[in-house]
């Protein structure tokens, strides 16, 4: 059984925030779609989850 558990997850290039605080949690056996407009972190998200991108947790 396979599970995708992204808590707080924040990407910067430079001073372009390009993920900001994201949580999701994908479970086995579900079917999901990023959609949304040119620049709100779509491909930069699911280069992180793939290791293609390195990650940092914002701690409050």
């Amino acid at each position: 059984m396979a599970k995708i558990d992204l808590e707080k997850l924040t990407k910067d290039f430079g001073s372009f925030r390009a993920v900001d605080d994201l949580d999701l949690e994908i479970v086995d056996g579900e079917f999901i779609v990023f959609v949304g407009p040119s620049g709100c972190g779509k491909t930069t998200t699911l280069n992180m989850i793939s290791g293609i991108e390195q990650t940092y947790r914002r701690l409050r």
